[in-house]
């Protein structure tokens, strides 16, 4: 089993900065692929970016160039530092490892507003 915690979100104007951290726990040896997704309302989930443990990265097409993803060594921890936030960025973002099988963290609201 894996256990993920995401931290970091907030309110932020248009044009500001965070960084959202995931702290997993418990079986990480057995991740190789660690990721962001968010759900605004209404929406469906949609990948934000993804990093495996051979440091490959992916990103959604709305965050290219705005967003990035990375990783501790200990593949335990990981990072999305996002830029240049905009009003559509607001959503819930879902902390992933993938394991045996997907591992979910709880959530952190992301909002984006003046």
């Amino acid at each position: 089993q894996v256990q993920l915690v995401e931290s970091g979100g907030g309110l932020v104007q248009p044009g500001g900065s965070l960084r959202l951290t995931c702290i997993a726990s418990g079986s990480t040896a057995a991740i190789y692929g660690m990721a962001w997704y968010r759900q605004a309302p209404g929406k469906q989930r949609e990948l934000v970016a993804l990093i495996t443990i051979d440091s490959r990265t992916n990103y959604g097409d709305s965050v290219k160039g705005r967003f990035t993803i990375s990783r501790n060594n200990a593949r335990n921890r990981w990072y999305l530092q996002m830029n240049t936030l905009k009003p559509e960025d607001t959503a819930v973002y879902y902390c992933n490892a993938q394991g045996h099988r997907d591992y979910w963290g709880q959530g952190t609201q992301v909002t984006v507003s003046s």
